[in-house]
C-alpha cells in the first residue's frame, strides 16, 4: 500500500518573512472533538502563534481555531493554549536551545498525518529588518529574472 501524504491545513507564511528556519521538528497536537471538526473544514489560523516550554511541557500559543458551527456547549476557547506531543528528550533538547542561543520556536505547518492532526514547529531565529529587506530584494530580482526568461 502506498504511504498516503500529508494533506496541508495552514501554512504559517508570516514566519518565514520574520524568521530564519533554522530546524524543523513534527509534533502531535492534543484537541477536543469540536477542533478536530472545526480544522477539517479549515477554520484554523497560525499567524501570530509561537511555542513556550514550561515545566518539560510543550505548548503552543495563538493558535485561533474557529469554534464548530454545530458543536454548541461543545466548543471550546478559540485561542486556547493547546498542548504539542514530543519525546521528552526532544522537549529538554529544544529548551536547551532556546535557553542557550536565542532561538524561538514557530509552528510552521499544520496538516493531517493520516487521521491525525500534527504540527510542523521551526527552530527559528528572528530577522533584522534589513534581513528583510535583503529577502525581499532576492526574491524580487528572481521573478525579474524569471520573467525576463519566459519572455525569451
Amino acid at each position: 500500500m502506498a504511504k498516503e501524504q500529508n494533506k496541508s491545513i495552514a501554512k504559517n507564511s508570516k514566519a518565514f518573512h520574520d524568521y530564519f528556519v533554522e530546524d524543523r521538528f513534527e509534533a502531535g497536537i492534543e484537541l477536543f472533538g469540536t477542533e478536530v471538526k472545526s480544522i477539517r473544514l479549515g477554520n484554523v489560523n497560525l499567524k501570530d502563534s509561537f511555542c513556550t516550554i514550561k515545566d518539560g511541557q510543550l505548548t503552543l500559543n495563538g493558535m485561533h481555531v474557529s469554534p464548530y458551527e454545530k458543536g454548541n456547549i461543545f466548543n471550546k476557547e478559540p485561542r486556547r493554549p493547546r498542548r504539542l506531543l514530543m519525546h521528552k528528550r526532544e522537549i529538554l533538547r529544544l529548551h536547551a536551545k532556546i535557553m542557550q542561543d536565542g532561538y524561538t520556536l514557530i509552528p510552521l505547518n499544520l496538516y493531517f498525518n493520516g487521521p491525525r492532526v500534527k504540527v510542523e514547529i521551526g527552530l527559528c531565529k528572528g530577522k533584522k529588518l534589513y534581513d528583510k529587506r535583503e529577502t525581499d530584494a532576492r526574491r524580487d530580482a528572481k521573478r525579474e529574472i524569471d520573467r525576463a526568461m519566459k519572455l525569451r
